[in-house]
């Protein structure tokens, strides 16, 4: 099972000599289990099937999966009727509505669902509370796929909030019977400000039965929280569209980072960026494969930075199983089906210590 921490946050001294340059290293960071779950199950697609394999919008949020995937012969495509009829088509991470299922099944495409499993729980409980005639506010971003696909489970009672503004102004049919939903990839803190809000107009707002964000999500803030305010600069690598790669930026400069930036690769890092800094602080979102990390922290190291510690805020261990059609076909053709891999990528530190 894996840890969720106390997102509290906490100091971690890790002491380093006046002038002597240094990489704090976030643990856990980069691939969460449904992310790796989700690569996986294109990986297997294109192994067993051949490709093209078709895949609806990004797999999970970072261009250099995506490309990688795309060069073994994912195509990937923004809408359902962009797949060829009766072709094979597998749903991302972040998952989809019900008109998207209907969508799949009027093409006769074959699906694989490779919606993370939290996701897939957040859908159910906007179906249950919606079935009992509640109004579902959802916390998230507008546009996101995670939202769109939340709110299509139950479209004529989900109200999407945004912001802790937005909640100071939305407008709700029956203040007595609501329910707080969220996206599962949101800061923490903010997503608790927009809840307070909500609370403070609404006294009658019910919670949902678990905490809505991914325990990955909570666990990659709550390292950052953690070395913050030890860091002169925090790199983020992720890409721009990844929700929790930009709110582990956001968080970083919250909790006492003087600088912060979000990178997809190594050398979109600027020089200048290391100018006055002793102290860099390293993670990457929950979608992002650790030889990304790897090439960040080579590249500090070819510029006296290294001298790599870590920062260890959770242990994680969580693994689910492929999708129940792609176990399925595996197993019809003799290929174990097991669960995913989940290698946290441990990067030796100074003196041989492993971090972890």
């Amino acid at each position: 099972m894996t840890t969720t921490p106390d997102t509290r946050p906490t100091t971690v001294d890790v002491p380093a000599a006046p002038g002597d340059k240094r990489v704090l290293l976030a643990a856990p960071r980069g691939y969460c289990a449904g992310v790796d779950r989700a690569v996986v199950t294109v990986e297997k697609a294109l192994e067993l099937y051949g490709p093209p394999i078709y895949v609806r919008k990004e797999i999970v949020h970072n261009k250099h999966v995506v490309r990688t995937l795309e060069k073994r012969g994912a195509i990937f495509v923004q809408e359902t009727d962009e797949v060829p009829e009766g072709a094979r088509v597998i749903f991302s991470a972040h998952g989809v509505s019900p008109a998207v299922h209907a969508e799949a099944r009027a093409l006769s495409l074959q699906t694989i669902d490779a919606t993370c499993p939290l996701v897939t729980k957040v859908h159910r409980e906007a179906v249950r509370f919606a079935g009992e005639g509640s109004t579902i506010l959802l916390i998230g971003h507008t546009g996101h796929e995670e939202v769109e696909g939340t709110a299509g489970e139950a479209p004529d009672s989900t109200i999407v909030v945004e912001s802790p503004e937005h909640a100071a102004v939305v407008e709700v049919p029956d203040p007595e019977r609501l329910v707080w939903l969220s996206q599962t990839t949101l800061s923490v803190d903010e997503t608790m400000q927009t809840v307070a809000v909500l609370r403070d107009r609404f006294p009658h707002l019910q919670d949902p039965p678990s905490d809505d964000i991914c325990y990955a999500t909570q666990n990659r803030q709550v390292a950052v929280k953690q070395m913050a305010e030890q860091c002169d600069l925090m790199i983020v690598v992720g890409s721009q569209n990844s929700s929790n790669s930009k709110r582990l930026v956001e968080v970083a400069l919250e909790y006492g980072t003087r600088d912060g930036h979000l990178v997809d690769y190594a050398d979109e890092i600027d020089e200048s960026w290391l100018e006055g800094v002793t102290t860099v602080g390293v993670t990457s979102g929950a979608s992002v494969p650790e030889v990304l990390v790897r090439d960040v922290l080579d590249w500090l190291a070819e510029r006296g930075y290294g001298d790599v510690r870590a920062v260890t805020a959770a242990q994680e261990s969580l693994l689910f199983a492929l999708p129940n059609e792609l176990r399925r076909d595996l197993k019809a053709a003799g290929v174990e089906a097991a669960k995913v891999r989940h290698d946290p990528g441990a990067i030796p530190a100074a003196g041989g210590d492993q971090l972890h």
